[in-house]
């Protein structure tokens, strides 16, 4: 088990959320204060760097005109954390291919953060969430198959090294790419791609890339891992290795429940403070049609985040652990137990208006007291054995995964 240290460096000084519509797309600038946001991101960089010195990896990623992610272009804070870092695997996840112009400008950058941390990038692709299709000027329509172009087009500008090739495809054309740097690790840094169904972890296992999946929980994780298993199967004729599967959550952990309670409680702003308009959620084309129909029709999916989420409720699904260490453990243990395995856990770990003091005492519970036995336990993995404990656990399905799990889903 790899434990990657997250947080979206949200920017949680807001008004009342009765006064805005929506934390996407429209909420006027003026509510950054460049002093405070100057503070915010000094304290998210120490955060990285405590993970590190705790043993943890770190993990970080973009997103657009939004306060839950004030970080509109991520490889600056993955340069910035090559060269401050020195041994912590630097995973980016991810660059929102199908909402970037230039594919091989993204090639260059992470080219670059490659070089500058001597071999420790690990390179994500997205395609990009719906809120941030129109802040992109792109259509939202066919953008997976988008983001696969540009895959394809940086793939080739990093593993191609005797001087200037043409690229011609159906979204992107691009002439006498020649990228300077080339990467530090060759043939090229390991690739993740975030997945939301079974469907789409199919080419990602194809590929023998890194599946990730945020906050499915337990309605939908055994699908998509599954997914993934079943196209690793059939194209590379053995079972999908461990460390190619990783899950997101929220994770707390305190020296007893009622502190855990609480610092829970801020880590969930992100999904409580989540709240977004439905024409930012359901542009035309980006879901399928009978998604795109139940947001319209004013479905379970159209429903505002913060009437519906609750720490408990979080916990139930398996997108929250939180608890003392033996209790984050045990529920991490029964999530993977029932998920048949993952080798990689990506613990946002800090969001809204968690201190840094709150925020280093609970990873420091984790690293010290979590972190050995999670390893200790995919250790012992054992494929045939894993399938067998999970058949005596039975599905967990039927409940709605809401508005937030859109976040990471296409």
């Amino acid at each position: 088990m790899r434990a990657w240290f997250f947080t979206e460096d949200a920017y949680p000084q807001l008004p009342d959320p009765e006064t805005y519509p929506s934390i996407r797309v429209n909420l006027p600038n003026k509510h950054f204060d460049p002093e405070t946001g100057a503070d915010n991101y000094h304290q998210f960089l120490d955060m990285w760097l405590m993970a590190e010195e705790l043993g943890l990896e770190v993990m970080l990623n973009e997103h657009h005109q939004t306060a839950t992610c004030v970080v509109p272009a991520v490889p600056i804070m993955a340069g910035i954390l090559a060269r401050q870092t020195k041994t912590a695997r630097i995973l980016v996840l991810g660059n929102p291919l199908a909402n970037l112009p230039r594919p091989t400008r993204t090639a260059e950058e992470m080219a670059m953060v490659d070089v500058i941390s001597r071999g420790r990038l690990e390179c994500g692709f997205v395609r990009g969430v719906p809120y941030e299709s129109a802040p992109a000027n792109v259509m939202p329509y066919r953008g997976t198959e988008r983001m696969w172009e540009a895959h394809d087009l940086i793939l080739k500008a990093w593993t191609a090294h005797d001087g200037p090739f043409n690229f011609e495809g159906r979204w992107f054309h691009a002439r006498q790419v020649n990228i300077w740097p080339r990467p530090w690790q060759q043939p090229h840094p390991p690739v993740w791609v975030t997945v939301g169904s079974a469907g789409t972890a199919v080419p990602v296992a194809e590929h023998d890339y890194v599946g990730a999946v945020f906050l499915a929980g337990y309605p939908g994780i055994r699908r998509i891992f599954d997914g993934y298993r079943d196209g690793y199967q059939a194209r590379h004729n053995a079972d999908a290795p461990l460390d190619k599967l990783a899950y997101c959550a929220l994770v707390y952990v305190a020296d007893d429940e009622a502190e855990a309670k609480k610092g829970g409680n801020e880590v969930l702003w992100y999904m409580t403070s989540n709240k977004v308009a439905t024409e930012y959620i359901n542009p035309p084309g980006y879901h399928p049609p009978a998604v795109a129909a139940q947001i319209a029709g004013g479905g379970n999916l159209a429903r505002s985040l913060p009437s519906q989420t609750t720490l408990d409720e979080q916990m139930a699904r398996g997108n929250v652990f939180c608890g003392t260490p033996d209790q984050v453990y045990e529920q991490i243990k029964a999530f993977y137990d029932y998920s048949g395995g993952f080798g990689n856990l990506l613990i946002m770990g800090q969001a809204g208006h968690l201190t840094f003091e709150q925020t280093l005492r609970s990873m420091t519970l984790f690293a010290n007291e979590v972190y050995p036995r999670l390893k200790e336990l995919t250790a012992g993995y054992d494929a045939g054995a894993m399938k067998e404990t999970r058949a005596a656990l039975p599905d967990k399905e039927g409940i709605d995964l809401g508005t937030f799990g859109l976040e990471f889903a296409r």
